[in-house]
């Protein structure tokens, strides 16, 4: 399989490691990207493997909350710069209030706007002044009698946290953490243990040899100390609290008598692969000049 820059530059996105680290690791494993990733990281040369979404659409993701009832919407755009246009803003807003009464994105786009017009007939009036494609994607929603937060950071990445206990302010701070730092899971037992044993394996084959000699009971609490480290890193409960970073986000819960339910976050675009125009290549193509 022939390793292009393309596949190179992803694998060193996902794990950190050296370009020539990750040409040589795509050769030795035919160009799959998920065991070369593994094998760079057993070797001790990536850092982690993100497993970063492929994003490509542009656009916004709106929120709107009454009370115990959240929602985000995430309507997307060909370019930042309709993402930022005042039509655009307002349609993602009105839509996103609408979406309260909706329970899915197929309901909303029949759901009736103010001004008598439904959803997907507004999107198609946007389509027409700012002159691109505009899709109304995803639907995040929370109904509980709960302390209920909706947070949207810069219209990119909006989060909903579900507190039981605590207040308003705490269920705030949590979707503020959630937003920055995107915790895969929320409690430590939620990891699944298919991960857990897979990081066992991943942080044995990094130990030399002589400490891989070790007694199996000293090898235990060494590998264990480093799992558990990893843990914490993937679930909400183990991060320190971003708003007070001497404190995990356990110990703040433990403090207020309060625990997260749960938690939604959305990212504009996360999981659309993006098409990269090469303008240049395309000119000198057309030039016959390539």
């Amino acid at each position: 399989m022939e390793i292009t820059a393309s596949l190179v530059k992803e694998l060193r996105e996902r794990t950190g490691a050296g370009m020539m680290e990750c040409k040589k690791a795509l050769t030795e494993n035919n160009g799959d990207i998920d065991a070369s990733a593994e094998a760079l990281r057993k070797s001790g040369l990536a850092k982690a493997d993100k497993k970063a979404s492929r994003v490509a659409a542009e656009g916004r993701i709106a929120a709107a909350q009454d009370g115990g009832k959240a929602v985000l919407v995430e309507i997307n755009s060909e370019t930042d710069f309709v993402a930022k246009d005042e039509n655009f803003v307002a349609f993602t807003e009105a839509v996103a209030k609408a979406a309260l009464g909706a329970g899915d994105v197929e309901a909303l786009k029949a759901t009736k706007l103010p001004a008598g017009e439904t959803v997907e007939e507004a999107r198609a009036a946007v389509i027409a002044k700012v002159g691109e494609n505009v899709q109304v994607r995803r639907l995040a929603r929370i109904d509980s009698g709960n302390n209920v937060a909706a947070y949207v950071h810069g219209g990119k990445i909006g989060v909903l946290v579900e507190v039981k206990g605590g207040d308003a302010d705490l269920a705030r701070g949590l979707a503020m953490h959630v937003a920055a730092m995107n915790p895969p899971h929320n409690r430590q037992s939620d990891v699944p243990a298919d991960f857990i044993a897979k990081e066992k394996e991943i942080e044995l084959a990094k130990m030399s040899e002589k400490d891989r000699a070790k007694p199996a009971e000293i090898l235990e609490k060494i590998i264990g100390g480093k799992i558990a480290k990893i843990v914490n890193e993937v679930s909400l409960y183990g991060q320190p609290y971003v708003l007070d970073t001497d404190k995990s986000v356990e110990a703040v819960l433990k403090g207020a008598g309060a625990e997260v339910v749960g938690f939604q976050r959305l990212a504009v675009g996360e999981g659309i692969e993006k098409v990269v125009e090469d303008y240049a290549a395309e000119v000198m193509k057309q030039a016959g000049l390539a």
